[in-house]
C-alpha cells in the first residue's frame, strides 16, 4: 500500500464525518466549499477514493509497447520495394500506391506510426498525471489528519447544529475538492490537446 491508501485508511472516519455533515447540512452560505463542490460535483470521500482508485503502473507498458508497434510502421513503410526496372503506366500506378501506403504508414503525424507515438505520449502523460494527482492527494491529508479542524470532527455524532462543526468539515471538503477540481482540469487540458486521436483513421485509398 502507498502512501494515498495509507492515509485514506487513517482519514477514512474523518472523510465519512464530512460527507455527512455536507449531506445533512450543508455548508455555510457563501463558503468556498460551494465553489467547488461545483466543479467536482461528488462529496470529499467519493472524490478521495476516485483518485486513490487510478492506477498509473497499468498504463506502465502502454508507451512503449505502442513505439515499437510505430517503429514497425516504419520499418513496414522503408521496406516497400519501388518498381525497379518496371516502367510504364501499371508501374507507375503502382509507385503512387506504394507512396501513398508508406505516408499512411509512417512519416507525419497523421499517419499510422504517427498516431501510435502521439498514443505513446498521451499514455505517459496521463500516467505522470496520475501519479502527480494521487501524490496531491496524499499530501493534503496528510495535512487534514493532523489539522485542528480533525480535532473538531473527531466525535461519533454529526451535529448540525454545531456552526464549529459544520465550519470545519467545509473547510476540509473545500481543501480536498479544490486539489482534485485542479487537478482535474490538468486532465481535461491534456485530453483536449490529444483529440486528434479519437478521429477515425483513414483507410489507405
Amino acid at each position: 500500500m502507498d502512501r494515498l491508501g495509507q492515509l485514506l485508511d487513517t482519514a477514512s472516519p474523518l472523510l465519512r464525518r464530512v460527507d455527512a455533515l455536507l449531506r445533512a447540512g450543508g455548508a455555510p452560505p457563501g463558503h468556498g466549499v460551494w465553489v467547488q463542490l461545483r466543479r467536482v460535483r461528488l462529496l470529499p470521500g467519493d472524490t478521495a477514493r476516485a483518485v486513490a482508485a487510478l492506477r498509473p503502473a497499468d498504463l506502465g507498458d502502454a508507451g512503449p509497447e505502442l513505439r515499437a508497434d510505430a517503429r514497425a510502421c516504419a520499418e513496414v513503410a522503408a521496406s516497400l520495394p519501388p518498381p525497379g526496372e518496371w516502367s510504364g503506366t501499371a508501374a507507375e500506378a503502382y509507385d503512387r500506391a506504394r507512396q501513398r501506403t508508406a505516408e499512411r504508414l509512417s512519416g507525419n503525424e497523421s499517419s499510422l506510426g504517427g498516431r501510435l507515438e502521439a498514443s505513446a505520449e498521451l499514455a505517459e502523460a496521463l500516467a505522470d498525471w496520475m501519479r502527480t494527482t494521487r501524490d496531491g492527494l496524499a499530501e493534503v491529508l496528510a495535512e487534514i489528519v493532523g489539522s485542528a479542524e480533525a480535532i473538531i470532527l473527531a466525535g461519533d455524532k454529526v451535529d448540525i447544529t454545531s456552526p464549529g462543526e459544520m465550519l470545519a468539515a467545509a473547510d476540509v471538503a473545500e481543501k480536498i475538492l479544490e486539489a482534485v477540481a485542479d487537478s482535474y482540469d490538468e486532465a481535461v487540458d491534456l485530453v483536449r490537446s490529444s483529440s486528434n486521436l479519437a478521429e477515425p483513421f483513414a483507410a489507405i485509398p
